[in-house]
Formats: C-alpha cells, sequence, structure tokens
C-alpha cells in the first residue's frame, strides 16, 4: 500500500455483503459502511450526530469470504484499507466520482458487541470451507503445532522468561 492513502474508520453495514466470484474464481465482497459523526452539545445536554458519510468496501479474496460469511447489515465494523476514487459516466451521461475503499483488514467493533472468533483453515473462507471438513478452532492441529494444545512452549534464549510465546 506504498504511495497510497490508508485510512481506518468504524461504521455500520448498511447492507449485507455481496459475495461475487471473478471468472477466475476469486471471491470478491462488496458492502457500504455509513460512519455518522457525533458530537455533545453541552447547551442541550445531549448527543447530536453529524452528516453521515456512506463508503463501499470492497474486500478480495479470503478477507471477502469472510466478511461475507460473518458480516450483516446493521453490524459496527472497524474496516482498514485503501481510498480509491472512481469516476464513471451514469445513464443519463453525467460524469461521476466516488470513492471506496479496498480493504485490507475488516473486523467487527467490539465497542458495544461481542464475536466468537473462528480460525480459518489457510486461505479458504468459509463458503470454501464447507466443502472441507477441517480447519477453525478445535478441529485437528497439525502435531507440530505449538498451540494446539492450548499450552506455549518455553522461550528459548528471550531473557529468561518462560510464559512468553515462542516468536
Amino acid at each position: 500500500m506504498a504511495g497510497e492513502t490508508v485510512l481506518t474508520f468504524t461504521g455500520n453495514l448498511v447492507d449485507d455483503p455481496e459475495l461475487r466470484f471473478t471468472p477466475a474464481g476469486h471471491a470478491i465482497a462488496k458492502f457500504r459502511v455509513a460512519s455518522t459523526p457525533r458530537t455533545f452539545d453541552k447547551s442541550a445536554n445531549e448527543w447530536r450526530d453529524g452528516v453521515a458519510v456512506f463508503l463501499t468496501v470492497t474486500a478480495w479474496r479470503s478477507l471477502g469470504e469472510n466478511a461475507a460469511g460473518s458480516l450483516t447489515r446493521g453490524m459496527r465494523v472497524i474496516v482498514h484499507g485503501a481510498l480509491k476514487q472512481r469516476s464513471y459516466e451514469d445513464r443519463e451521461g453525467v460524469k461521476r466520482t466516488v470513492y471506496e475503499i479496498e480493504a485490507e483488514d475488516v473486523g467487527p467493533s467490539l465497542k458495544t458487541a461481542t464475536a466468537a472468533v473462528t480460525k480459518t483453515n489457510g486461505n479458504q473462507g468459509p463458503a470454501r470451507q464447507q466443502q472441507s471438513s477441517s480447519g477453525g478452532y478445535g478441529a485437528q492441529q497439525p502435531a507440530n503445532d505449538p498451540w494446539a494444545n492450548g499450552q506455549q512452549q518455553p522461550a528459548q534464549n528471550r531473557g529468561g522468561y518462560s510464559d512468553e510465546p515462542p516468536f
């Protein structure tokens, strides 16, 4: 993302993510997020909503599949990605410019909610995992996975702390 305008913002999903696949088989999810600033009006002793900003978010491959399989309309999300500008002509011939986010990461906001996280199997999102019987927490892990049994391995030459993870 060098040289791009990268931003992180929070907002609410306006609609459910729409998952499609390119002819080459790559997943792409699109959804819109509304971010509305709120300020406290001391004179009225109440919160006031500002002007909402609506951005279309595009998430590719496993991120898109995971977003489509995890997020629904109304959820508060955190989006991190590159701001893109795209111009086009509408049906009436009027030139339009839209701003979109090409997501690098998307997740639910835990400010007012909780989430149960399920690890995916490699680069496969939920849509492709239905074809597979392995993956996710609680599934069989490789024998050499130090985290498979939930116990950390002792640190090696890392200042003598035995409770540090082995990385």
